[in-house]
């Protein structure tokens, strides 16, 4: 477990050696632990188990950073990113820690708007918020920030964040699913490898890469369990605390994430043995499809779950779309190891990809499997490639008779009521 609790004012030295701006951080903790006793806590009949999160989220800034920097002072390297397309198999193979860096609210947004247009997507503008706002203890303790060439916005945008943040890595992502694309991926692994090598002053070998193959791998299978368990009538967990493993999964010790979701798991087993739920059976099920959901954004899936449905899967960067696939890790050498990692992200369905067949053949196969009364596409406003996709997507449902309602939002809380308004009609629809 964690280490043993220090006093917060120990904390505060920590931030500030950091460079983090105290005054503003402890203004966005003190917002951020307001929505989440009021999102979280505030749910009925939640697994034991959530404990563990709960704790986790309310120590995300303070022991989890001390972890990383006991790390850092006794030589290993802290690597953030901010996309599911960077292995972490690679970089727990150079004896490394891999984090995801926060992108999910609204911050610093007059000063971000110096450097970026103003119909620029959330979660870009959030990435640049946190950085110049001195907000962000993951950002400021990473020895490298790895941005990725997905959408236009962000290729441009790391252009100019390439100012902020001295040491950022870019990886390229192909656009097309085609040989030329694999090949182009697969480069791009090999690059980041000797990257990540030339960093930690660490080899790869064989061995190693097999290990941090099978560490991200134990990850992903607790968490397809957890989103299998999610599939019962009624549901054992609410789609608010399933998002949470999800995005925990990418701050938290690796090993002490996969024990913790096992354990949940077992639980909702014994949940689900009792057909005990956390929502009455005739709920209304609800798949969310679309753009991921980073900490702290939690407006949807809170506004969907206090309005008489229940969310049973993420068809979602954070959520199934980021954890389905496993890495094959029979090959004996680096090269083939490597093979096998680019054909386990090259199957991720990102909408940047074109044509995208798979996600919508993915989506509707969610549907059915989960059990799902309708879908709920979740755009973020200006996120071209998930709105471009969102017409197709429901045009695909409704021919399947698939309930389907296309939500466009940001991350303010300025629409709140209107959008509970248009999701309390769909969930008296499928009722």
């Amino acid at each position: 477990m964690f280490q043993e609790k220090k006093m917060s004012e120990d904390y505060k030295e920590m931030w500030a050696n950091m460079g983090l701006d105290l005054e503003a951080h402890d203004a966005l903790l003190e917002v951020l632990g307001k929505g989440y006793q009021d999102i979280y806590l505030a749910q009925k009949n939640r697994p034991e188990g959530m404990g563990y999160f709960d704790f986790v989220m309310s120590e995300v800034h303070s022991l989890r950073i001390k972890e990383l920097l006991d790390e850092k002072a006794a030589g290993r390297k802290v690597i953030g990113a901010y996309c599911v397309f960077v292995p972490e198999e690679i970089v727990l193979a150079a004896n490394a820690t891999l984090v995801g860096l926060c992108s999910g609210a609204d911050f610093a947004t007059e000063e971000v708007e110096k450097f970026l247009p103003r119909n620029t997507c959330s979660l870009i503008k959030s990435s640049f918020g946190f950085k110049l706002g001195k907000v962000c203890p993951y950002l400021e303790c990473s020895d490298m920030i790895v941005g990725e060439n997905t959408c236009d916005g962000k290729k441009k945008s790391y252009e100019t964040l390439k100012i902020l943040v001295p040491n950022l890595y870019i990886m390229d992502i192909p656009q097309m699913k085609s040989p030329e694309g694999r090949a182009l991926l697969k480069a791009e692994y090999i690059r980041f490898k000797e990257a990540v090598e030339e960093l930690t002053g660490v080899t790869v070998d064989a061995d190693s890469l097999k290990k941090g193959i099978e560490i991200v791998n134990s990850k992903r299978k607790a968490v397809q369990r957890l989103m299998r368990l999610r599939k019962a009538i009624p549901v054992p967990i609410s789609g608010l605390d399933a998002l949470l493993a999800n995005q925990v999964f990418f701050y938290d010790n690796p090993a002490r994430f996969t024990d913790s979701v096992n354990k949940i798991c077992d639980e909702l087993e014994a949940r689900i043995e009792k057909k005990e739920g956390v929502f009455p059976e005739d709920t209304p099920r609800i798949l969310v499809s679309g753009c991921p959901m980073a900490v702290p954004n939690w407006k949807l899936p809170w506004i969907i779950e206090t309005s008489g449905a229940v969310i049973v899967g993420e068809e979602s960067c954070v959520g199934e779309r980021g954890t389905r696939n496993l890495t094959n890790d029979s090959a004996n050498t680096v090269d083939e190891l490597i093979e096998a990692i680019a054909d386990r992200y090259f199957n991720i369905d990102c909408a940047i990809f074109t044509p995208n067949p798979d996600r919508l053949n993915h989506i509707l196969e969610m549907a059915e499997t989960c059990n799902a009364d309708g879908v709920i596409h979740y755009g973020l406003q200006f996120c071209q490639p998930y709105l471009m996709e969102a017409i197709p997507v429901e045009k695909a449902l409704e021919e399947k008779n698939i309930p389907t309602l296309r939500i466009d939002t940001d991350y303010t809380m300025e629409d709140v009521g209107q959008l509970k308004t248009r999701v309390e009609a769909f969930v008296e629809l499928l009722k």
